[in-house]
């Protein structure tokens, strides 16, 4: 069945939608959108609060170092403390307000009715990459959280699309991964942190939409479902609303951190304090983990960061995506990342990091709406491999043009 035509539309919401749903008008203004959020989220709005937090978790730390230091406690305890909790999980928190303007900007999008006009405006790209263009919201939602996104997509009307979908989404960069990208962008471009982003996230759409193509004419032949032809009135967003779904996203984002990112932190910190007889060591270089990331790290070699550190940092990210700014935290303490990257192999870090394999979480929630946990598997091993040959292709192309322009 054929979409709803642009007009149709418009004939039946005559006023904004004639200028928001006009063909020629509604992609650019999206694009717009999703730039100005990407501007408020990671530009100076987002990144004063958010050194500013990071400044009193470094002091709060620091006070509870010295606390425990003149409480003379034992030296294991202390550096669990101090390198495994504090530098994990405060790592995170300090990105808290960077999330809290992404959920509040998707939040205002919703509630004022656009996130459905969207849908229409989609719905015939998305039905070329075999999807209505109702797939479009869980898409979106997964900018916020996979979750919560692949959840959504168990409404959808057909059992292709909420298969579709909840393989594409991940590739929509949920806001776990956010902490992982300030992390890099303040280190490796202080001076385009919003373009470095809004490449990210269209890169993300981008390798979306290719492999929706490729899907729709290999394993997922079957034509979308019909989109529903109904549309919400326009409305000013209830304030209350938005924050108090601001606050349950926020919410939920601190109860992670203190739950998985907290196991996640001490885990690490075990793994990079003990070698394999158990004992404890001070270089790290002779832990578990450097033995489980040095026999992984062959495998990112190509990809331009083969340094066992990062392959420990991807691998622990598979428990929750802000664990891989916790690794890098407990592995590096006052170590810059400039001894581990480059700006080309940072970059090609991070579309690793989009692309891969979402978090348990998010295959445990895939697994139940697909109702197989083989399908699960095999959706996240067609994500790892994306995300290596893309990672790849960035990254040499980037170096060949490098030598080409400046050797």
């Amino acid at each position: 069945m054929k979409s709803q035509p642009f007009s149709a539309v418009r004939r039946r919401f005559p006023k904004p939608d004639r200028f928001l749903t006009r063909r020629i008008f509604a992609i650019p203004i999206f694009v717009c959108v999703m730039l100005l959020i990407f501007y408020l989220t990671f530009g100076p709005v987002g990144s004063f609060p958010r050194d500013a937090l990071s400044l009193c978790i470094g002091e709060a730390s620091a006070r509870l170092s010295g606390l425990l230091s003149s409480a003379g406690v034992n030296p294991a305890f202390y550096a669990l403390v101090t390198q495994g909790v504090c530098a994990g999980v405060g790592s995170v928190l300090s990105f808290l307000p960077v999330i809290a303007i992404l959920f509040f900007c998707l939040s205002l999008l919703e509630e004022c009715g656009y996130l459905s006009r969207i849908a229409v405006i989609m719905d015939p790209f998305t039905r070329k990459i075999g999807l209505s263009g109702a797939a479009i919201v869980p898409l979106i939602l997964g900018f916020g959280c996979s979750v919560p996104a692949i959840l959504a997509a168990s409404a959808l009307p057909s059992r292709q699309d909420r298969r579709l979908a909840s393989a594409l989404i991940p590739f929509m960069s949920c806001s776990a991964k956010l902490p992982v990208y300030a992390m890099f962008t303040a280190v490796f471009f202080p001076s385009h942190p919003v373009l470095v982003m809004a490449c990210l996230y269209f890169t993300g759409i981008l390798t979306g939409i290719l492999l929706g193509a490729v899907l729709k004419h290999t394993l997922c032949r079957e034509a979308p479902a019909p989109l529903p032809f109904r549309l919400p009135p326009y409305h000013l967003p209830s304030l209350r609303k938005v924050l108090s779904r601001t606050w349950d996203n926020m919410k939920g984002f601190a109860l992670k951190a203190f739950t998985v990112i907290f196991a996640a932190s001490v885990m690490i910190w075990y793994l990079q304090s003990f070698d394999i007889h158990f004992h404890m060591i001070d270089n790290s270089e002779n832990s578990i983990l450097a033995l489980i990331g040095k026999r992984a790290a062959p495998l990112f070699a190509p990809l331009g960061f083969g340094d066992w550190r990062a392959a420990a940092a991807l691998i622990t990210g598979i428990s929750a995506k802000e664990a891989i700014v916790s690794t890098l935290a407990v592995l590096t303490p006052g170590m810059a990342l400039t001894e581990i990257f480059t700006p080309l192999s940072a970059f090609s870090f991070l579309v690793f990091c989009l692309l891969y394999t979402p978090c348990v979480a998010a295959l445990t929630a895939a697994g139940r709406q697909a109702g197989s946990w083989k399908h699960a598997l095999r959706t996240a091993l067609l994500q790892c491999a994306v995300a290596w040959i893309v990672s790849f292709i960035i990254y040499q192309t980037g170096g060949l043009l490098y030598e080409l322009l400046y050797c």
